[in-house]
């Protein structure tokens, strides 16, 4: 059938580049992709605190269906993050407290819906790493139609099997991975340069100028003294 198929996965981002990308931040790696890969603000952390990162195994399901999650968690290989595209419907949840102890069992870094989820309170005493785009206690089926390892799409952002996934309080990211050593390079520099801001910041040391300059470029009229 048509839409109901688990491909065989075509590779990951190696180990070394996921523990690289898990000291940075989010909001760093989303600005050097030029601000234009990211799952909606409505992609958020459910779990107690804690990075996400590893790569992807993708699973499109049909809206409230599990059947295909389940099939991802129990072929994915330690390490690797669920990466669920369920239409961003809240209706049902597509996950749980039973499938995240499963995929915390076989060794999975964590899980994307988007889609809902439920058992929110165990899950968010936990620390295994979960971030949907809702919350709801009616349950899953589990008929399928689906598929495991296809190229999924999540309110915009593209998700590719063996994509690096990351993860953090201000949402996901999906780093290609073929430009992820380029990505990673360069959000090591930005995050630098924050922290070099930082520190002028904390002591007066910043320059200000760059405000009313781009406000007389922009033609802003200001009838205040700066």
């Amino acid at each position: 059938m048509i839409g109901f198929h688990v491909h065989a996965h075509p590779g990951r981002v190696s180990p070394e580049l996921v523990e690289a990308f898990r000291a940075l931040p989010v909001a760093n790696v989303s600005d050097v992709m030029s601000r234009l890969s990211g799952g909606g603000p409505l992609l958020q952390a459910r779990h107690g605190g804690g990075v996400l990162a590893g790569p992807a195994v993708t699973v499109k399901t049909r809206a409230g269906d599990n059947l295909m999650i389940h099939k991802a968690i129990d072929i994915a290989e330690p390490g690797d993050v669920i990466v669920v595209d369920a239409d961003g419907d809240v209706t049902n949840a597509v996950v749980g407290e039973l499938m995240v102890a499963h995929a915390r069992y076989r060794g999975i870094a964590g899980m994307v819906i988007h889609g809902a989820i439920r058992d929110a309170g165990a899950i968010r005493a936990g620390d295994f790493p979960v971030f949907s785009t809702g919350i709801s206690h009616r349950g899953p089926y589990k008929d399928g139609p689906g598929t495991v390892n296809a190229q999924i799409g999540l309110s915009g952002m593209i998700v590719a099997a063996g994509d690096l996934i990351l993860g953090d309080e201000d949402g996901v990211v999906a780093i290609p991975r073929a430009e992820a050593d380029a990505i990673h390079e360069a959000a090591v520099k930005k995050a630098a340069a924050e922290d070099k801001q930082m520190q002028q910041t904390l002591v007066g040391g910043m320059d200000r100028s760059w405000v009313d300059r781009t406000l007389k470029e922009k033609g802003c009229i200001v009838e205040i003294d700066s």
